[in-house]
């Protein structure tokens, strides 16, 4: 039987990140998920991209995963958000001092990044592919029965299973939550005119038009969210009318377009852990919370949970405390719940607030669009939150160890 200060179930983008940081800080750690390492990483666009926040990028600097994805990702210098193709649209430029705001990147090569790090992470031990078949948590700790017939224990037992995370289902933790009545659409088009490192949200009544800037130059990566019952139909046209509706939406003003990817889609909910931690255990990311990708933020969402866990957990051991200690849990929970909370509020409020049809709500909007335009406070407030600098950072986020 072996024992591991720190049992992660679930390898992803987030789990597998946490397992790095915290064995890079000495603390002895099990990432266990049924998926193949080689087909998460088997070569293939499949349309998912995200935007890591500069925060996010400085945290997989701190950790040795930057390295691996030299020349993969595009930075975002420009943010431009409007209402439609009106006027008053919002344009987030930042000062030359302050840098990027993030960097965008093909979830396939921050998978294989990870991948690359991790096998050269000393005191981090995957089970891969293996699943739990039993789990028993007590007070005096963890204990893993795999599929593959081994057995771990451990202090602490981290769920970063997803969504519908069955380890926080078994803990009787309840979730608020709902389903948009919305799909997103995701591919990639090439575009005559460069997209000069700009994302683009265009808000529309039925839902937002997202153009996110791939390797600097003339293609993008569409986030396209439709309602649920249109969704099909669209999915069905054939690549020219696809586009031709495509451009609709963009107005026309990369020129010419063509797809660069497979079309596919997946739809869209809000979920939200009503507590985070429980008898030696904690949730991170999508286990945690799920929120609309209109802001791109759900991924770091659960990097900033990962920053925290692991500065929690590193101060407690070096005081001699158990990293399945209830404190630590309880700081942990107070760190991260309420940030997850508001973050999670304001971006369902602004996908309402944008589905809203008539005339009235349009010129609301396009005022509200202008006035944090013309104001630098406000907007310097949404160019830290695109940054993931508000708040108390963790030191993981600022570029540190712990």
């Amino acid at each position: 039987m072996e024992r591991f200060d720190v049992i992660i179930l679930g390898g992803g983008l987030v789990g597998l990140t946490l397992g790095i940081a915290l064995a890079d800080h000495g603390v002895k750690t099990a990432v266990i998920d049924p998926a193949d390492p080689v087909d998460t990483t088997a070569a293939g666009f499949d349309g998912r991209v995200s935007a890591i926040s500069s925060t996010s990028c400085a945290m997989l600097s701190a950790i040795g995963v930057m390295p691996f994805l030299e020349g993969k990702g595009c930075p975002i210098d420009r943010i431009w958000v409007s209402d439609g193709l009106e006027p008053g649209a919002l344009d987030f430029v930042p000062d030359e001092d302050d840098g990027v705001m993030g960097t965008m990147f093909p979830n396939r090569d921050l998978r294989v990044a990870l991948e690359h790090a991790a096998r050269g992470t000393a005191g981090l031990t995957r089970f891969q592919p293996d699943r739990t078949t039993r789990v028993a948590r007590t007070a005096d700790g963890v204990e893993a029965t795999l599929a593959s017939g081994a057995t771990v224990r451990g202090a602490l037992l981290v769920a970063a299973e997803g969504r519908n995370s069955p380890t926080r289902e078994a803990a009787g933790i309840r979730t608020t939550r709902w389903t948009y009545k919305h799909m997103a659409m995701v591919s990639a088009i090439d575009h005559e005119r460069p997209h000069a490192n700009t994302a683009y949200e265009i808000f529309y009544v039925g839902g937002p038009f997202a153009l996110l800037p791939m390797l600097p130059g003339t293609r993008s990566a569409v986030v396209w969210t439709v309602p649920t019952d249109q969704a099909p139909a669209m999915l069905k046209l054939s690549e020219r009318a696809w586009l031709a509706e495509a451009q609709k939406r963009i107005g026309g003003f990369l020129g010419e377009i063509s797809l660069a990817g497979p079309r596919s889609a997946y739809p869209l909910g809000f979920h939200h852990a009503a507590h985070i931690t429980d008898l030696r255990l904690a949730l991170v990311g999508d286990s945690a919370h799920g929120i609309h990708p209109i802001a791109g933020q759900g991924l770091n969402l659960g990097l900033r949970d990962v920053a925290a866990l692991v500065e929690v957990l590193v101060d407690g051991m070096r005081l001699g405390l158990d990293p399945g200690d209830a404190q630590l849990l309880a700081r942990y929970q107070r760190w991260r719940g309420l940030d997850a909370m508001m973050t999670s509020i304001a971006m369902d409020g602004l996908v309402r607030l944008f589905d809203i049809p008539g005339r009235l709500p349009r010129l609301a909007r396009r005022a509200g669009l202008a006035a944090v335009q013309r104001t630098s406070l406000l907007k310097g407030r949404f160019m830290a939150e695109a940054r993931g600098q508000s708040g108390a950072l963790p030191r993981l986020l600022t570029g540190e160890m712990v």
